[in-house]
C-alpha cells in the first residue's frame, strides 16, 4: 500500500499529429499520430511537448497536445 507521503501520479499523455484544418483539432490521418509518450507530471510532459513542437515548427499543420490523463481517470482529482 502506498504512503500518503508518497507524490502522487498525475499522468499526462503527449501526442501530436498533422491537422486536416487550422480551424479546428480534426486530425488527416490517426495512423498517423504520432504517441510521444505518457509522463508522471505536467513538467516532464512540458519539455517532452516542447521538443516535438520545436522540432516541427516549420509544419504549420503539425500540432502536439498535453492531455490531462489524471483528470479523466479520476475527475476528482486536483492537479499538484
Amino acid at each position: 500500500m502506498a504512503e500518503s507521503s508518497e507524490k502522487k501520479q498525475l499522468l499526462h499523455l503527449v501526442f501530436g499529429g498533422e491537422l486536416a484544418s487550422l480551424e479546428g483539432v480534426q486530425f488527416k490521418d490517426l495512423k498517423d499520430l504520432d504517441i510521444v509518450g505518457i509522463y508522471p507530471d505536467y513538467a516532464t510532459a512540458l519539455v517532452a511537448w516542447r521538443s516535438k513542437a520545436q522540432a516541427t515548427v516549420d509544419n504549420a499543420e503539425m500540432r502536439y497536445f498535453i492531455v490531462h490523463m489524471h483528470k479523466l481517470l479520476d475527475p476528482e482529482t486536483t492537479g499538484a
